[in-house]
């Protein structure tokens, strides 16, 4: 079982000890996000909701906190539910739903892998 501080360092990497003696106001957005991201799984979740969670931040720290998430649902079978209205981001998911007048309809799934036994 992974413990909370094995969890945070997990996350955060080398920002764990910074972090802990930072106020929030002096993280940048990334550590912030990094930091959030740690707290709302230090209770081991099924499911982690994340509304807008790269809003704020530049292409680079998006896509290294996409990333972290995605590794995190792999790692740890984690299941991700992201509001975004960032395409790039939602080009990376398994599923996309969209909400049009009050509706909401999966427009996408990703591709299944075909495996073939035929050498």
């Amino acid at each position: 079982m992974t413990t909370s501080s094995n969890l945070a360092n997990e996350v955060t990497g080398s920002l764990a000890s910074t972090a802990s003696l930072a106020r929030p106001s002096e993280l940048s957005g990334g550590q912030q996000q990094r930091v959030a991201i740690a707290r709302a799984l230090v209770k081991e979740p099924k499911v982690l909701l994340a509304d807008e969670p790269t809003g704020n931040l530049d292409e680079d720290t998006r896509d290294e906190i996409i990333g972290l998430l995605e590794q995190l649902c792999r790692d740890r079978g984690l299941t991700l539910v992201l509001v975004t209205h960032d395409s790039s981001i939602a080009r990376r998911a398994e599923r996309v739903a969209v909400m049009h007048d009050g509706q909401l309809a999966i427009r996408r799934t990703a591709p299944r892998a075909i495996v073939s036994t035929d050498p």
